[in-house]
Formats: C-alpha cells, structure tokens, sequence
C-alpha cells in the first residue's frame, strides 16, 4: 500500500512565501534579523498580525489567514519598524516608552500609544511608495505628512484620531541600551536603500540583453575629471580601478575611502554623502597614498600614526592646489606646512592619546593605507612592477603638468615625485658608502725614499713615489654583531658577508671584530675579513638576543671607540640600545621590532 503524502497547511505555505518575498527584496537583503517563528499562545493578541522584538526576532499569529501578497506586506511593515529606528533606545525620546514588557531577560520596553501610531503611519506612508505586497485591511485615504516626533507630540496634545489608534499588542518593541550596541538595523536599511535605487536604476537604464549594468555614481565622475582635465594625476587615475560596494565598506570599517596600493584600487563607501568636488579631493588623497608608497614606505614606525601623518601632508597639499573641496573633518594643519611625512610624524608622535582619536577617511582610529588588497569576486592580479608603475604614472603628469602651464605645485610634493623618478642605490652600493664614511682608509703620502717613475719629456727630474707610512699607526676597524640563529637565511647571509668582505679589503681593513649571537654571545675576538664567512655557523639555539653582543664591543677594551658597528640579523630579534655609530643589515621585507637610529640596508 502506497504512503500518503503528508499533508500541507496551505496558510502555512502562504506564510512561508510571504517572508520569501519580503526577505528576497533588495530593501531587506542586508538584515540581519533572526528567523521567522510562530507565535505562542497568548503571544500576540487576536489583533496583532505579526511583531518583531528590538533584536530582530519575527513571531507572527498562525491563526490569521491571508494571502502571500499580504504576508508579505505584514513582514515588511514590522521590518520597517527597525530600519526606521523606531525599536532603538537612541531614537526614541523618554516619552516615547511606556510599559516594560516584562521579560527581564531582554529588558524591552512596549512603546507609547501615541508614538506607536506615529511609527505606523510612517511606515505605511513609506510602503505606499515601494509597493511590497498588498496591505490585508484598509488604510486611511491620506496619511500625515509629518514625521514620527512632530506627529505623536500633536497626537499627545490633541488626542489620538480614531482611525489612527492601531489595535492589538504593539508590532514592534523598544529594545535596551545592550541590544542597540550589536543591532545596527539602521545601518542595514542605508545598504538596502542604496541597493535597491541601484537595482531600479539598472532596470530603467539599461539597454535590452545586458546582464552587467553599472550605475555611475559622484566618485566615476570625480575620477574621470583627473583623466581628462588634471594632467597630474590623470595617468595615475586611469590605471586605478573604483570598488563602490556598501556590503564591503561595512565589513572593512570603511567610513568614506581606503585605497591598497598594490591592487591600484580604491574602495569607497557609496552611502558617503558628498559632493562630486569632495570625491575628487578624497581620490586625490587615495591615490597620492599609493603612488607615493606611504604603506611600503612606515618601515619601523607606528602604521597608524604614519598615516595621520601622511594625510596631514597630503591634505595640505590639496588645499594648496586647490583640487576639488575637502570634505568637513579631515586632518589639516598649517602650521604643518612644508613638512615632509617623516618629519610630521616625528612631532606628532609625542601626544599619542590624542592621535588615536583622530579619523583618516577610514574612519577613527583606522589608517586609509591598506596592507593588503580587500579579497572580493572577481578581483584580477596585478602583474607588473607597482614600483614603475606608480613612478611612471606621476612622473610624466608632472611632465604633463609642466608642459601645459598647469601652475606651480608645492614644494614638497614635487620633491618625493623627483625622488621617485630617482631609484634607490642598491643595498650593496650604499652599504659601500657607509664603509667609505666610517671606515677610513690609511692615507699614503709621497717620499723620495722611494722614487716615482721619470716622466719621457723630464727624465732628469726626480719624483717623489707613493709609500705608506712606515711608523706604528692604528689601522681603522670595525665590529660585526652578527644573528646566527635558525631563523637567518644562509644563503642571503654568505652574500652579505662577502660583499662586507670585499668593502673590507678595499678599505685596507685586516681584521674585523666578531660577535655571533643567537640564545647568547659568542666572541669571535679579531678575524681576518676574508675568513669572516668561514667561521660562521648557524646555530638554531632557541630566539635571538643581539643586546649582550653589542655591549660587548662597546665594553672591550681593545676595541676602538670610535670603531662602528655592522649588525646583521632577520628582524626577528630583541630591541636594541647602540650608543655608537652603528648600521643594520637585514633581508628585504624585514621589520625591526624598534626605531633605528643607525642606517638599514636592505638585501635583495
């Protein structure tokens, strides 16, 4: 015998759908409510269609019948009550709440009839418009036009209209102060407004057979002005790609704009409220911070304050060039003028307590500079060097700038731009240097007691010839602290010791004095600098701790005092206190765990 099929509540299936259709609209899809639930007895009264609590939870009256259309309108009504805020303890005036509900647990508040009539007739005024479902019973010919304050401050006064006084147990609650902190519903209904003109902006706008239809906003605008009319920026802007995406601005705490350098792209906030002037000075700024490589440029410095500085400077010059208008509570200061990022940073670092307050376009407390590119669909890789690229694209709007009597530039920026048109020696090339400032050679003077060769046009005129000087002099030296820890690359540290090496030799230096270091010190005592990469060996025991070798050259007696010191480790290591003339030597890519004082050079 064949099973029946069980069978299907067809109210119930209206209900279902329902909420399918209220839940599926572009108005509601950012909600982030709980799940639909059937009432309890004695839950709602025999009036009540459905009600929402201040945490978003959705019960409904399973003996009332309608249709889906209508569901739909119901759930969408009590929905509403959240967007609008009317279930927030921020919103409501203390007025505005009457009795508790009685449930100790969420400490919900019902609230006053005159203002739950009010938040009805707005909501209902609202869903007119939209047109969600069809409303299950009818509605007055002419709602009021005034908002939910002004309309249940009257309504107290006067008296509540017949045809406005709503039946039933409230449809909605007002929640605590606890729930309001972690129930940002106001903010989910901004995204699913911005979704939804979108979404109706497509439709009326789009060409028959396109299934990718992009709505232009004031940013599109402000970035196409940099490529057709701001020669500076212009090659810059059309190389950066735009990411107006309200779901992704909220989950990175994106208040306005932030930009990652190396995907060249800026992600702006689309519910930001400004004007296209305003976009042009916040993508200015955006992309000023990638070209000038404000991320990659923080070395050992506070990632956070390095922005605020970094904007400090950058707004300034903005305001000097006088590029769109500055949006109301950016970073500027003129008395900052003319200062470089580093130099900004050096005075502001002092009143940290106060920074940490201050906002970049991010929002407060967070830096606009972004480490890393935001993971989204569809985000393609970049696959040329970020460091041509940029330098390539400010390089030739100044050329272009130049070119077509654009007006002056400040100062400062068009220094870092000439000094990015200018690459950087190489580490090895500047290590050289330090070792000819340092390290100096033992001069050699000329002497009779050795004769130079006859020049063919004066044979008979004696020269004086090259000779070192033959008394005890103290021959120049220097110290090595070197990290032998397992962490240290092997390779990377054969090619820096060698190189060290032959600066060594060049310099007339016959012995170097060593200490390796890992758990402890270990001294070496004086080797001579060809043997220095034949005596190391990477011992791996536990972290590394440089602080004990370094007090041992400055301690040792036969060590000159004024003898530098070369310390090469992985980063990886304790923070260190030199009160000599001293250079770290680390791989790229590595960050001390403190401020040099001393040069870094950087192996590749």
């Amino acid at each position: 015998m064949a099973r029946q099929k069980p069978k299907v509540d067809p109210w119930r299936e209206a209900v279902e759908k329902g909420w399918r259709l209220t839940t599926g609209h572009p108005l509601f899809r950012a909600y982030s409510y709980g799940h639909l639930y059937a009432a309890q007895e004695g839950e709602l009264s025999p009036d009540t269609w459905a009600a929402v609590s201040a945490g978003g939870r959705v019960v409904y009256h399973p003996k009332r019948r309608a249709e889906a259309e209508e569901w739909a309108w119901v759930f969408a009504h009590v929905l509403l009550h959240l967007g609008f805020g009317h279930a927030d303890p921020r919103s409501a005036l203390p007025r505005d709440i009457g009795e508790p509900t009685g449930d100790r647990r969420d400490e919900s508040f019902l609230p006053d009839p005159a203002y739950r009539a009010a938040c009805c007739v707005a909501v209902d005024r609202f869903l007119r418009t939209v047109k969600i479902g069809r409303c299950p019973e009818p509605l007055p010919a002419e709602l009021p036009p005034e908002d939910e304050t002004t309309l249940s401050e009257r309504w107290r006064r006067l008296g509540l209209p017949a045809e406005y006084t709503p039946l039933g147990r409230p449809d909605f609650v007002i929640g605590s102060e606890e729930t309001a902190t972690y129930m940002d519903f106001q903010q989910d209904f901004a995204i699913g407004v911005a979704d939804t003109a979108t979404a109706a902006l497509d439709l009326a706008g789009a060409p028959r057979g396109t299934a990718d239809n992009h709505v232009e906003g004031p940013w599109d605008l402000a970035l196409r002005w940099f490529v057709s009319s701001y020669p500076l920026l212009g090659a810059l802007a059309a190389g950066m790609k735009l990411v107006a995406d309200a779901e992704l601005a909220k989950g990175w705490d994106i208040s306005v704009a932030a930009v990652s350098s190396e995907a060249a792209e800026i992600y702006v906030n689309p519910l930001a409220r400004m004007s296209v002037e305003e976009w042009r000075f916040v993508l200015a700024h955006e992309m000023l911070h990638a070209a000038l490589r404000h991320g990659e440029r923080v070395g050992g410095r506070d990632p956070y304050l390095w922005n605020v500085a970094a904007d400090y400077v950058i707004n300034g010059w903005l305001v000097e060039m006088a590029v769109g208008e500055m949006p109301e509570g950016l970073l500027y200061d003129q008395s900052l003028a003319g200062l470089s990022t580093e130099a900004v940073y050096d005075r502001i670092a002092a009143d940290l307590r106060r920074l940490r307050k201050l906002a970049t376009l991010r929002g407060r407390g967070l830096g606009d500079v972004l480490d890393r590119p935001i993971p989204r669909p569809g985000a393609p890789g970049r696959y040329v060097d970020l460091d041509d690229y940029y330098r390539n694209a400010l390089c030739t709007g100044l050329a272009y700038h130049h070119n077509s009597g654009r007006g002056y530039l400040p100062a400062g920026l068009e220094q870092e731009i000439r000094a990015l048109d200018q690459p950087p020696l190489p580490w090895d090339a500047a290590l050289a240097r330090w070792f000819d400032e340092h390290v100096p050679t033992v001069d050699k003077r000329r002497s009779y007691a050795r004769a130079s060769r006859r020049q063919a046009s004066s044979p008979d005129i004696p020269r004086p010839g090259w000779v070192r000087p033959e008394e005890l002099v103290r021959q120049a030296t220097f110290g090595v602290v070197l990290d032998t820890s397992g962490s240290m690359n092997v390779r990377l540290l054969g090619k820096a010791l060698g190189s060290i090496a032959s600066y060594a030799v060049a310099r007339d230096v016959p012995r170097a004095r060593v200490v390796f270091c890992d758990a402890a010190a270990y001294d070496a005592g004086y080797l001579p600098v060809e043997e220095i990469a034949n005596r190391v060996r990477v011992r791996g025991r536990g972290g590394t701790v440089l602080q004990p070798g370094v007090n041992l050259l400055e301690r040792a007696e036969d060590f000159p005092p004024g003898g530098p010191i070369l310390v090469i480790t992985d980063g990886w290591c304790d923070v260190l206190r030199i009160r000599r003339e001293h250079a770290f030597l680390v791989p790229e890519g590595a960050r001390l765990p403190f401020t040099p004082k001393g040069p870094v050079f950087r192996m590749k």
